[in-house]
């Protein structure tokens, strides 16, 4: 399996497929018992725990179906978080990278809110916007619609279709095939192995299909 820079790749499978095994190696969560894996030139296989948590840190970003946020920390300190265990990064340039993040996924007018002060889809662009803090080469991402409404989910594929175009590499692990139809590439697992994989010839694209959608489905607009 290759993921080339900047492509979108939705990963798809039945349950016990092999789905987030390979999201977890992809992210240097799990090593694979043989084979190697190499991320942006590295082999993960030669990595030590400490080397494997700086690289994790470096070079990805991690966004979770159920968002991962800290409770009782605003949206910018749950975006800054990453770059506290980057010894490179200051107080101040740590502030203004998390405020651009946030700016970036539209939320600068969040940045103070709690997270029981935001929608929930409003949550998954804080995790997406701590995804992005560290300018990782890749951004992973487990089901990030799976506890979102339709419409909210269409605009969370509509900010990572907006990331890629700008250069942004996405990984994303979904079992909805409409969701899938916003990649740009699909693999599909069965029993831990590659089914097959193909582009996505008939592409969604999430901008025109939020105006297609009538008003009624407004339903996690804040």
């Amino acid at each position: 399996m290759v993921v080339n820079e900047g492509e979108f790749v939705a990963i798809m499978g039945m349950s016990g497929s092999g789905k987030s095994t390979m999201l977890n190696i992809l992210g240097c969560l799990d090593k694979p018992t043989s084979g190697e894996y190499r991320l942006d030139g590295v082999d993960i296989n030669t990595l030590d725990k400490d080397a494997l948590a700086r690289l994790r840190n470096l070079k990805l970003g991690f966004v979770f179906q159920s968002y991962n946020l800290l409770s009782r920390t605003t949206a910018l300190e749950n975006v800054e978080l990453p770059l506290f265990y980057n010894s490179k990064v200051r107080s101040k340039e740590r502030k203004e990278r998390s405020i651009k993040a946030l700016e970036a996924v539209s939320l600068s007018d969040r940045m103070h809110h709690m997270p029981n002060q935001l929608s929930g889809g409003q949550q998954q662009r804080v995790a997406i916007a701590r995804s992005l803090v560290n300018d990782p080469v890749l951004i992973l991402a487990d089901e990030p619609t799976g506890n979102l409404d339709t419409r909210t989910s269409i605009e969370i594929m509509e900010l990572f279709q907006d990331l890629n175009s700008k250069g942004r590499t996405i990984v994303y692990v979904t079992h909805e095939p409409d969701i899938a139809k916003y990649a740009t590439r699909n693999i599909i697992f069965r029993d831990g192995r590659i089914l097959k994989e193909n582009l996505v010839t008939e592409r969604s694209f999430a901008k025109e299909v939020l105006k297609t959608m009538p008003l009624e489905d407004y339903d996690d607009i804040i």
